[in-house]
């Protein structure tokens, strides 16, 4: 069979794993075309995963039936220890996947300077279809199946897509039965209920971290077009708690007006501004569990939605959303990643190309991670933050890497998304020299 270009350059589009590694391999070349010293023994190993653990776990279903599940745990480096990643409950969750978003883990972290390595894990199912005494014990099961590669030292395990703080607090729990004697057993997991020791401020940690980062790109005149956020139009894409909070707080703190939104189900869209917490109360009480049918508004598809006018667009949903097809229609002036990837590699080329800002998912969306590190701090001292120490300490954080992938963009002449590979890389790199190669 003979593959022609196009049918390659579309492959390799919506490979996420493939295409996530080639920004990471375009970048390495870039740093050696600067510097004539990247050892490629030395990135292989920064590269590919440390430890890919796969499990596959027996739940007792609510009808009585016995189903099998296959979970993952990937530790993609070992740079900075503990590795640091969340726990993914979907449908499409692969070992590829999984290996990306590790991947994504270990640049995210160097790029706001947090001392963790990158890790992910997830489960292969559909949680919305599964009830919650039966994601609880698929919840305790996978916990006991990672046990040996989890820990407060090793890895911790954070809240995903299809997860929030009930599982972390599973998770938390299952470890310390089998560590009683753990003397920061809760610093295992974050992401967790405040009454189990999580931080303020890490329900929206993710959201917000991605709206003081917006901020800075306003403020400095870095969006042409854009002076002041007050009454700019934003469209979200995805409205779980990453979607839901960076709408709540774009419209309350800083005076947006929200004009799309949207789930799995459809989006919907409406140039007076809609009210988030609105749509949120409409959801929840939804049959469908949905923001379609919101005050009769017209459901539109995806494409439709991203494609309508705003100034703001926001893809928080997941990976591959904003592809080279839909980036040509795209009318926003800027572009916050909050999701993961959600912008391929071709379509982040067309955006550029017709001067659209993409401000990109390992700076936009690291308040997530940012968050976990001060919650981790605090179970290993012992202390609890007001949140407004969180957010002073999440807003200078996030201040600092936008301001340093900015200076990394100007002093070699790259877009954001490289800038923030090349600095992640850079640092990493850094990080290996410093430590040396054992033995």
């Amino acid at each position: 069979m003979i593959v022609s270009k196009e049918t390659c350059e579309i492959n390799e589009e919506f490979d996420f794993l493939r295409r996530t590694r080639l920004e990471f391999q375009e970048a390495v070349q870039f740093i050696d075309s600067k510097t004539r010293s990247v050892d490629k023994g030395v990135i292989m190993l920064l590269e590919q995963p440390f430890r890919q653990t796969v499990v596959r776990f027996p739940v007792h279903m609510d009808d009585g039936s016995l189903q099998s599940f296959t979970g993952y745990r990937v530790q993609h480096s070992r740079l900075c220890e503990p590795a640091k990643g969340g726990v993914r409950y979907a449908p499409d969750v692969d070992l590829d996947m999984i290996t990306a978003l590790s991947l994504d883990m270990t640049l995210k972290c160097r790029v706001v300077d947090v001392p963790f390595g990158g890790a992910k894990g997830g489960v292969c199912c559909n949680p919305k279809k599964m009830s919650r005494a039966e994601l609880d014990r698929l919840t305790r099961r996978y916990t006991y199946e990672i046990l040996p590669v989890i820990g407060p030292d090793s890895d911790v395990p954070a809240p995903d897509v299809g997860t929030g703080e009930r599982e972390m607090a599973i998770i938390y729990d299952t470890y310390k039965m089998f560590n009683p004697r753990c003397p920061h057993g809760c610093a295992v997991v974050t992401g967790k209920p405040l009454n189990l020791g999580g931080s303020q401020g890490r329900r929206e940690a993710t959201a917000l971290g991605g709206a003081y980062v917006l901020e800075e790109a306003v403020q400095q005149r870095q969006i042409k077009g854009l002076s002041s956020l007050n009454d700019t139009t934003v469209i979200v894409q995805g409205f779980g708690n990453a979607g839901y909070h960076i709408a709540d707080i774009l419209a309350n703190d800083y005076k947006c007006r929200i004009v799309g939104v949207s789930d799995s189900k459809g989006g919907i869209y409406c140039p007076d501004g809609l009210n988030p917490k609105e749509v949120q109360a409409h959801k929840v009480k939804s049959p469908e569990k949905s923001v379609t049918g919101y005050d009769g508004l017209k459901i539109l598809n995806v494409k439709q939605l991203l494609t309508s006018p705003c100034d703001t667009l926001v893809p928080a949903a997941k990976e591959t959303q904003i592809t080279a097809e839909i980036a040509k229609d795209i009318k926003a002036k800027v572009i916050l990643d909050l999701a993961n990837g959600p912008t391929t590699n071709l379509a982040h080329k067309i955006l550029t190309e017709r001067g659209v800002y993409v401000l990109p998912d390992i700076l936009s969306n690291a308040g997530g991670v940012t968050v976990s590190y001060f919650e981790w701090l605090q179970n290993r001292a012992g202390e609890n933050w007001e949140l407004s120490l969180v957010k002073e300490k999440l807003r200078k954080k996030m201040a600092t890497a936008y301001a340093n992938v900015v200076k990394t963009s100007k002093d070699h002449n790259l877009d954001l998304r490289k800038a923030a590979f090349v600095l992640a890389i850079t640092r990493a790199l850094e990080i290996i020299l410093g430590r040396g190669i054992f033995p």
